[in-house]
């Protein structure tokens, strides 16, 4: 299984368990099965989009090539010229810190807040000189996950990323919108970028990104590159510049160099587990990660291989 196979397998794992717990999901999770539109904006984006359809049916996953004209009917807010769109119907979107909330609840977990400054084979050592004792320990610190581990390689590095979110406007966006540029942007390892990515909200909102910059973990909102992400995304939809914004913030990814995260045992760490480096996919592959790490634990065969993801890779 290559690196983009691996991919896809935990994305489509992990959407499969998100639309199981759908039904019983509260508003406030602000689940919505809108579909994802990845917006091409000439014949050869339009190309990528002809393969991403043979990509995805040959792997069972339903989509729809739509032309400039059906483009402009899904979203009519989207500047006129595009060439078309492929429109990935089983996609959905949840807003993350309620989603989070709420698994957390339903797991039945304690939540205990403290910093943590190290972790051994069975102990976790908190800032304050007291550890915590456990028969398995999972480090899900993010950018911090090599930290808390010096002696084993963790090879992540941060991606910092600039999000908006509007007033309420009812409408203004029916399906989450990615352009094909975005994918150059997420798999590159150096510099900056940004690329048109919106997403509806249940409150009627637009989130709006994205943004990447390559090893900077400063939470300080860059001006010029909240300015590039925004110009971005008026070039698609003309009439975001409209809108009003309510607050804008960063949030740092976790990013491995060959973009698959790690999920598995700690090298020379023994009952020590790691799952980190998802990139922007944190919430999207939650689901499918906790799934195949807690299969790995208690001794199952997980539904999807979990080499493609061990941690030892990159050893």
């Amino acid at each position: 299984m290559d690196d983009s196979e691996a991919q896809f397998a935990l994305t489509r794992l992990s959407r499969e368990l998100w639309m199981e717990l759908s039904p019983d999901l509260p508003r406030s999770v602000e689940y919505e099965a809108c579909g994802t539109l990845w917006v091409a904006a000439d014949e050869e984006e339009m190309r990528e989009v002809r393969r991403k359809q043979e990509f995805y049916a040959s792997r069972g996953v339903s989509t729809q090539i739509l032309d400039a004209l059906q483009l402009r009917e899904a979203e009519p807010n989207l500047r006129d010229g595009l060439a078309g769109a492929l429109l990935v119907n089983q996609d959905s979107v949840v807003y993350p810190p309620c989603a989070a909330v709420e698994l957390i609840a339903r797991s039945g977990a304690t939540v205990l807040r403290a910093r943590s400054v190290g972790i051994e084979s069975q102990k976790v050592m908190l800032a304050n000189g007291e550890s915590l004792e456990a028969g398995v320990i999972i480090n899900a610190a993010g950018i911090h996950a090599g930290a808390l581990m010096p002696s084993v390689s963790v090879p992540i590095a941060p991606r910092k990323g600039h999000l908006l979110i509007t007033d309420r406007y009812p409408g203004f966006v029916r399906h989450q919108l990615v352009e094909l540029g975005y994918l150059k942007s997420a798999h590159s390892t150096t510099g900056s970028s940004v690329a048109f990515n919106v997403q509806p909200r249940r409150t009627g909102q637009l989130l709006i990104g994205s943004s990447r910059q390559f090893g900077v973990n400063s939470p300080d909102i860059d001006a010029p590159m909240m300015a590039r992400m925004l110009r971005r995304a008026t070039d698609f939809m003309p009439g975001i510049a409209r809108l009003s914004a309510i607050r804008s913030w960063t949030g740092v990814r976790a990013a491995t160099p060959d973009k698959l995260p790690l999920i598995g045992p700690c090298p020379g760490l023994p009952h020590a587990f790691i799952a980190a480096g998802h990139e922007g996919l944190g919430i999207t592959t939650s689901l499918g990660t906790a799934r195949i790490l807690t299969d790995h634990i208690v001794g199952k065969t997980p539904p999807i291989p979990l080499s493609p993801y061990l941690p030892d890779r990159h050893a």
